[in-house]
């Protein structure tokens, strides 16, 4: 399964293998690249207005708390203001009523005027004392508020600098994402594409067959150990072979799986497109003749055929147990083919045991009769490579014969040529050449 993130919600989702096959084989033309970019470039614009809409509005919304608090707190001085001012008028009014009483009682006695001032005054002093210390207290309370309002501003500031930067960080990250993502499908649409034209059609067939026995193998040592997966070198009686077989059995040599498989590929570049259905016949009758039990044809022909690009496809109601997959669908073919094949393995393996239990004598009699055929046709082979390795025995004892006389023949030339190197002298080599003889005399008259 492939792992797919949506550029519009960002939400993550996962597709299998033939879906994911089919998103690559949009990407191959120039104008889903086109639309691709273009889409890419759409959503980033988006995702571009959106973050600055909301950080925008999470701009407003943090101006708008702030006037809030600004405009509680200026209530809230408004409120002190006036209950000082009310607290003041309270003291004029009650000073205003003290003088009433002083001067009225100012010509009743001197003394306890004297006395009543003295009074009055502390009275003044403590209600003065008093008005100063509730006037400090509001001004430390107006200025713990303040403190508390500035803090929650800047509290507030560095948040929203906060959720700029990693929302800045979030756009930048999803650009390199889609980035990536693009290189990459534009990497291996060109891969592909430079792949298909540098193969000849003989090299994209291996490969098909290549890759299926590499992932074969991959998984061979845990989830086939028993199985044998190797190249149908036998011809078959018309001529044909398939390209693989696979074949598995239990410790007791009861059968559990056995499939046919051919692999099909086509370049780009074939004049001549072949169809999957083209090939369904030969497969069945390679099937039939090579006795597997399921026939299966990974192909990578008619490539834009929705038909053969959803999965694993059955056309048993052309050719009984024939099936049409994907190279990406080979593995699992065989698996649930496999696990199907391990439910009816009980049945195969009491039906081997009740045979082997209940041998008749008309199975003793074909048996017999095939030894004594099988018998006759080893004695009569035999018996036919006796009498020719006599005839070649003859043959090479008259073969000795003439190499003995030819031998003989090659003695008699040689003895004959060693008589007459012995005739060899001087006057008989100079006896027909004048030159020869003159020189001759010449050196027996200076000796």
């Amino acid at each position: 399964m492939k792992e797919i993130k949506c550029p519009h919600c960002q939400t993550v989702f996962t597709i299998d293998e033939s879906e994911y096959s089919h998103l690559l084989a949009q990407v191959r033309g120039e104008e889903f690249e086109k639309e691709i970019s273009d889409r890419l470039r759409n959503e980033l614009a988006l995702h571009d207005e959106k973050a600055k809409n909301s950080l925008q509005e999470a701009l407003s919304q943090k101006d708008s708390a702030i006037n809030h608090l600004q405009n509680k707190l200026e209530q809230s001085l408004k409120d002190a203001q006036f209950n000082q001012e009310k607290e003041l008028a309270k003291k004029n009014e009650q000073i205003l009523s003290l003088e009433a009483k002083l001067e009225k009682i100012a010509s009743q006695n001197a003394l306890e005027l004297a006395n009543s001032l003295s009074d009055k005054d502390k009275e003044l002093v403590a209600l003065k004392n008093q008005l100063e210390k509730l006037e400090l207290e509001n001004q430390a309370k107006m200025q713990s508020a303040l403190i508390d309002v500035e803090k929650e501003r800047d509290s507030l500031k560095n948040e929203l600098l906060l959720q700029e930067k990693e929302a800045a960080l979030s756009l930048s990250s999803l650009k390199n994402d889609f980035q990536s993502q693009l290189k990459a499908a534009n990497e291996q649409v060109e891969f592909y594409k430079n792949f298909k034209a540098q193969q000849s059609t003989k090299a994209i067939g291996e490969s098909l067959e290549l890759y299926a026995e590499t992932e074969f193998n991959k998984v061979r040592s845990y989830a086939f150990p028993n199985a044998q997966f190797a190249k149908d070198n036998a011809l078959s009686s018309r001529g044909s072979k398939g390209d693989y077989i696979y074949r598995e059995t239990d410790e007791n040599g009861v059968e559990i799986l056995s499939i046919m498989f051919e692999m099909k590929n086509e370049a780009d570049t074939t004049k001549t497109k072949h169809k999957n259905s083209d090939f369904f016949k030969e497969l069945d009758r390679d099937r039939r003749e090579k006795n597997c039990e399921y026939a299966v044809l990974v192909t990578m022909l008619e490539a834009d055929n929705d038909y053969y690009n959803t999965g694993i496809v059955d056309v048993s109601h052309e050719y009984e147990k024939m099936y049409v997959v994907r190279p990406q669908l080979f593995i699992q073919l065989i698996g649930l083919l496999r696990n199907a094949s391990l439910n009816s393995l009980k049945y195969k393996q009491e039906l081997a045991l009740v045979k082997e239990q209940n041998i008749d004598i008309t199975h003793f009699e074909e048996d017999l009769d095939h030894f004594k055929t099988a018998f006759a046709k080893n004695y009569n082979s035999a018996s036919s490579n006796f009498k020719k390795a006599i005839d070649e025995i003859d043959k090479s004892i008259k073969r000795m014969e003439e190499v003995k006389r030819f031998l003989t023949t090659s003695e008699n030339q040689l003895r004959l040529a060693n008589n007459k190197l012995d005739d060899v002298s001087v006057k008989k080599l100079t006896r027909q050449n004048p030159t020869m003889a003159a020189k001759f005399k010449e050196l027996d008259s200076s000796d």
